[in-house]
């Protein structure tokens, strides 16, 4: 399309930077990206081709002013506070920065005509702990979350819905499962176990790997499927529909941290962390893709073992 204009919320994170790679591969648009500050550009991340713009998302103000100014065709929302155990910790912060902030720009969006499609990231924690026998977890699986953030993500999500239905702002929402890569921040697990495996092959750490629950298990995709299912969205979703981004595989912790094991071949005696385990940790999470594969034709393609070599190659340069 003729002076697209693609906006970026939280591209200087770690699924927005993968985001923005492929959007600079697959589009001639304009790409705008909104960054807490400027420290989010660095030499390991550029942003090259993109318009960097400083914004809070808490601050409707400031939200305004970007919209303002990008009038953007195609909007895809990436920011927020993902950590769990930071929800835990500070359960209003999140909720300003993914509800209020959601909210902040939804209304924002409200006033753009040229507007097409409105990518919402949402989280499969919204569905909660489920027993096995409910898996795999579908769309029309009830939203249940467990935890601050996974609550505040819920609330996200039925804004989407409701400013579709409401005011016509055309929201495309996404639950994707957990999802890994280069690049992921060490507060997540399997980049945790990469980042101290990289440190002990370095010497800068004795051979001791903290671990949490080992025993939970997980639907595991790339990320670089991951942004290619975003893009898949924006072209084949339709707006005020929820669909499952996932891999319909669910792989253990221990797994994981055995196949990192494998890429290396240092010695490393594994040791368990209380403060890593969750008060309200499910056993099993498992989605369902077949609805967003029919819509788009996406399927995950990355395997399991290249995500982890190239999430420990990673680390390894990096420390």
């Amino acid at each position: 399309m003729a002076d697209e204009r693609i906006l970026v919320t939280g591209i200087g994170g770690f699924v927005g930077r993968h985001l923005a790679a492929a959007l600079r591969e697959s589009t001639d648009a304009r790409l705008y990206g909104t960054v807490i500050s400027d420290r989010e550009i660095t030499p390991e991340n550029p942003l090259d081709d993109v318009e960097p713009i400083e914004c809070r998302l808490e601050d409707p103000a400031s939200v305004e002013s970007v919209v303002r100014e990008v009038e953007p065709t195609v909007v895809y929302h990436l920011a927020a506070q993902s950590s769990v155990p930071k929800s835990l910790s500070d359960p209003r912060g999140t909720f300003d920065t993914n509800v209020m902030g959601t909210l902040h720009l939804l209304e924002a969006l409200r006033g753009v005509e040229r507007l097409r499609t409105v990518i919402q990231i949402s989280s499969a924690e919204v569905y909660g702990i489920l027993p096995e026998s409910a898996l795999p977890v579908t769309e029309s699986t009830p939203l249940d979350p467990s935890n601050p953030y996974a609550c505040s993500k819920a609330c996200a999500d039925l804004l989407g819905a409701q400013y579709f239905r409401t005011y016509g702002v055309p929201v495309v929402r996404i639950r994707p499962f957990n999802h890994i890569g280069p690049g992921q921040a060490d507060a997540f697990v399997t980049s945790s176990f990469a980042r101290q495996i990289a440190e002990i092959e370095a010497g800068k750490k004795p051979p001791k790997l903290m671990v949490g629950n080992l025993e939970a298990k997980r639907d595991f995709t790339d990320v670089r499927d991951v942004v290619r299912a975003y893009i898949a969205a924006m072209r084949g979703c339709v707006p005020g529909e929820a669909y499952n981004i996932c891999s319909g595989r669910a792989v253990s912790i221990r797994e994981i941290l055995d196949r990192l094991l494998a890429l290396t071949s240092v010695s490393v005696e594994v040791a368990q962390d209380p403060e890593r385990m969750r008060p309200s940790d499910m056993p099993v999470t498992l989605g369902d893709y077949s609805k967003f594969n029919k819509a788009t034709g996406w399927m995950p393609t990355t395997p399991l073992d290249r995500t982890l070599r190239d999430l420990l190659d990673h680390w390894r340069r990096l420390v």
